[in-house]
């Protein structure tokens, strides 16, 4: 085995761990998902197992992301980025980042309807930064509800009853970056939970602005 292939392999673990934690799945979860032992999963993580290629397509699988970035694979020289748009709650996400754990970035895409939908505030724990830049944004932050147009920003604690949707039944586009929590809320159904359905602690803490970034 070269050395290359060796450096490549020996981060494979501590990418696999950060990526499952950023996930907030549990050992005993993932084996029960990928049909892959516990103890071979701990030691896959901790380095006393080394990857192949059976183990590792459970687990691409699983966590629905590519396998080179499960091993970090060398770049081919390729500069072009092949997003994978993630369809939840009628709503498109197209990840703009792919560093497991810390804030994430995403563009939203909210499809148009011929009738705009209710507001139907859901809370979960951390904090959202967004910006339209298509269409017209609603946001309705507890008592507040708000349109913004393209160029307009908000952030708020998502501990604050909140949801977004179309002002006038148009598509709209924006960015939106979140942590761990609003990555877990709106691109990730956990078994036993309904779509549309946020996990999390309802309040009224926290502040909104909206406006020029």
């Amino acid at each position: 085995m070269d050395r290359e292939t060796e450096d490549v392999l020996d981060v494979v673990g501590p990418r696999l761990r950060a990526l499952r934690r950023a996930r907030g799945i549990t050992l005993a979860d993932l084996a029960a998902t990928t049909g892959v032992s516990e103890s071979t999963l701990s030691r896959l993580e901790s380095g006393q197992r080394r990857a192949t290629l059976e183990l590792l397509l459970p687990l691409a699988r699983t966590y629905d992301v590519p396998l080179d970035d499960l091993v970090g694979a060398p770049h081919t020289g390729d500069p072009r980025i092949h997003l994978k748009p993630i369809r939840r709650f009628g709503m498109v996400f197209v990840p703009l980042s792919k560093r497991p754990g810390g804030t994430q970035a995403f563009k939203m895409i909210i499809p148009a309807r011929p009738e705009p939908l209710g507001p139907a505030p859901k809370t979960h724990e951390g904090f959202e930064w967004l910006y339209v830049l298509n269409g017209r944004l609603r946001l309705v932050l507890g008592e507040r509800d708000l349109t913004l147009p393209p160029g307009e920003a908000a952030e708020f604690d998502t501990s604050t009853p909140h949801w977004l949707g179309s002002a006038d039944g148009g598509a709209v586009e924006l960015l939106i970056l979140f942590g761990l929590q609003g990555v877990r809320a709106h691109v990730r159904t956990s078994p036993g939970v309904s779509p549309g359905q946020h996990e999390g602690r309802p309040g009224e803490r926290g502040h909104a602005r909206a406006g020029p970034p």
